[in-house]
């Protein structure tokens, strides 16, 4: 075991942030910190790390156990370049290979017995060298700041010239080639885009070490940990397996809560209801057994009811007005700046109903292609053409569209003035602003709250082509699955930019990629365009993807899979959809005779029949051990499925 958190509480003032939060890690292990924006995870680490003292609790690390840190913001500053201030992460290797030059060279002039000093020397340094791999070291830095996003011509760039984005990826660069035996990661996927998203994930699957992460990225999780750690409600609880897997397992544990609660409800007004009986004879051996049944009752550990997730509103887009078929068209688009060229002779439509998305690198100027469809930055050649009766509502990631001196509750009412308190309220509630949230002024949000405010701008416009410039940025998850019900249920259109591959496979029905200055399409969610573009890429003998002529149908993908495995998959998936079904089955048996036992122990002629009680009881304990078994089985098989 290389971290034990016991039972850490911590408050600040009268508020409870965590209370009894525990979990461990083992050596190798990769586990994902998780819960809403606010939920404690920042405090967590902080409170591992030795930043913060706890209330309560205590915190067990290994001896001998090195860490690194990646916090949100970084403070790098400097006229060093990112290849060098990331290999200074590894500076004594860099000064032990200073000094082997330096004895190389001194060893030219030297003989004898100074000549023998010398050269014991070197092999001293090199045996250092060469076994904490200094041989490699430069090519680890090159491969390392590559596959987080840089350009090799960019390895120079002076640390105090880069944004808060690039500062953040210099850091990480320096932590990786650290290779600590625990790193702890905050929110790593923040600024990077899809190619370094998957490269980091490869990199933290091959890892040595232990992983701790903190992420709202739920296909980076699915990737990279084997266990979950959620804080929910100041508390925590594990899961192993990966993201999907916890979601699964959240629910089940959720269900057989809430089951639990209401069996014991229906006990506990049963025993209610008999001892009313009791008593009602007015007979003083029923009044006795009334109040025997009453200390029993009294003495019955109570299951709180489970807290579930703060219900947001199922919210439905609807368009004022609806648009013609062809809602956008671009022609021959193009755009560069000064030694920057972006794009050229673009061309695409998108159509009624469509929910576009739009990739690329970071650089490639998805952004500014929004901004030009937005007429917020002119193109230098090409056309762009709305289509009849379209609406655009526009989302910026950058979010300035504030009164900063208004509340949140002021500014929805400003905008909307026809919309009452009541109806403001809830879909302010529907995005996480509940209670005293919506009299927070705007000024003091941080940008998770401002990136929600805006959203909750924009499906208040009534708009039927929605651009949205990275709208899952600061969102937890819980804001993320509302915004994808959301856009899956809209009657418009949408065109968007994300680095969210779980978002986009949730909402996507087409993908643009822009690539080498052009554009690419591809039908389907993100699932399909990885298909695709493999497709694509085989079919050009690995030479570079060919401008697409139009989308390519998954059918004409799944069409190349080989038929022999395709059958052998069915096959296999057909025995475990039978057992699924048996199983389901059982557990439908198990839980009506549980509800008939139930019943049976609470009819008159039974509920004062000791000998027949206990029979009763023991049959449900029997069939709650056998539904336990089959609902643990069909977890496992779903899992699979």
């Amino acid at each position: 075991m290389i971290l034990q958190v016991n039972n850490i509480s911590k408050s600040f003032g009268e508020e409870t942030v965590l209370k009894g939060v525990s979990f461990h890690m083992n050596e190798h292990e990769k586990v994902a910190l998780i819960g809403r924006n606010g939920a404690g995870k920042t405090t967590l680490l902080r409170i591992i790390l030795g930043e913060l003292s706890a209330d309560e609790g205590e915190i067990t690390i290994a001896k001998t156990t090195t860490i690194g840190y990646l916090s949100q913001h970084q403070d790098l500053s400097g006229e060093r370049g990112i290849y060098d201030e990331v290999l200074s992460a590894k500076q004594h290797l860099v000064t032990i290979e200073a000094k082997m030059r330096a004895v190389e060279e001194e060893m030219k002039h030297l003989s004898g017995d100074a000549l023998d000093e010398a050269y014991k020397e070197y092999e001293r340094l090199n045996h250092t060298f060469e076994q904490e791999n200094g041989y490699a070291l430069r090519s680890e830095v090159s491969g390392i700041i590559k596959g987080l996003g840089f350009h090799e011509d960019e390895f120079d760039k002076p640390i105090n010239t880069l944004s808060g984005g690039q500062k953040t990826r210099v850091a990480l660069g320096r932590l990786l080639l650290l290779c600590p035996d625990l790193i702890i990661l905050d929110e790593p996927t923040n600024h990077l885009d899809i190619t370094s998203i998957a490269w980091l994930e490869g990199y933290l699957s091959q890892y040595k070490g232990a992983v701790l992460v903190v992420s709202h990225d739920r296909y980076f999780l699915n990737k990279i940990v084997s266990k979950v750690v959620e804080i929910e409600h100041n508390k925590s609880m594990s899961y192993q397996g990966n993201y999907d897997t916890f979601y699964e397992k959240k629910a089940m544990v959720r269900e057989a809560e809430l089951r639990r609660y209401i069996n014991q409800q229906n006990e506990i007004k049963h025993q209610e209801e008999v001892i009313a009986k009791l008593k009602s004879f007015n007979r003083e051996k029923s009044i006795k057994r009334a109040e025997s049944r009453e200390k029993m009752l009294a003495k019955i550990e109570r299951v709180e009811r489970p807290l579930g997730e703060e219900q947001g509103m199922h919210i439905r887009l609807t368009p004022a007005v609806e648009s013609g078929k062809d809602v956008l068209t671009v022609r021959g688009l193009a755009k560069s700046y000064p030694g920057h060229p972006l794009f050229s002779n673009i061309d695409f439509l998108i159509q009624k109903g469509e929910r576009v998305a739009l990739l690329g690198e970071n650089g490639t100027g998805k952004t500014t292609m929004l901004k030009i469809i937005r007429g917020i930055v002119e193109q230098d050649a090409g056309t762009v053409k709305e289509g009849s009766r379209v609406c655009i509502g526009y989302y910026d990631q950058e979010q300035q569209n504030f009164d900063e001196s208004n509340t949140v509750f002021e500014e929805i009412s400003d905008t909307y003035p026809g919309m009452s308190n009541t109806e403001i309220r809830n879909i302010l509630a529907s995005f996480l602003f509940t209670g005293d949230d919506v009299f927070k002024v705007i000024s003091s949000l941080s940008g998770g709250e401002r990136g929600r405010l805006s959203l909750v701008k924009l499906m208040l416009s009534e708009a039927n082509f929605l651009l949205l410039d990275e709208p899952t940025n600061h969102l937890d998850i819980t804001s993320k699955e509302i915004l994808e019900e959301a856009l899956r249920n809209y009657a418009g259109t949408v065109f968007y930019v994300s680095h969210d591959r779980y978002f986009v496979e949730k909402t996507a029905t087409r993908i643009l990629e822009l690539k080498h200055e052009t554009i690419l399409s591809y039908d389907g969610n993100y699932s399909y365009y990885l298909a695709q573009k493999e497709h694509a890429e085989n079919a050009a003998f690995g030479t570079e993807t060919p401008k697409s002529s139009g989308p390519i149908s998954a059918a004409e993908t799944e069409s190349k899979l080989d038929w022999r495995e395709q059958k052998e998959a069915q096959a296999r998936k057909r025995k475990l959809q039978n057992r699924i079904a048996t199983l389901e089955n059982t557990i439908e048996r198990c839980e009506s005779r549980i509800t008939e036992i139930d019943g049976l122990m609470a009819s008159p002629e039974i509920c004062t029949n000791s000998f027949r009680l206990n029979e009763l009881g023991k049959e449900r304990e029997s069939v709650e051990e056998e539904l336990l078994s089959a609902m643990t089985e069909w977890e496992e098989l779903s899992n699979e499925e």
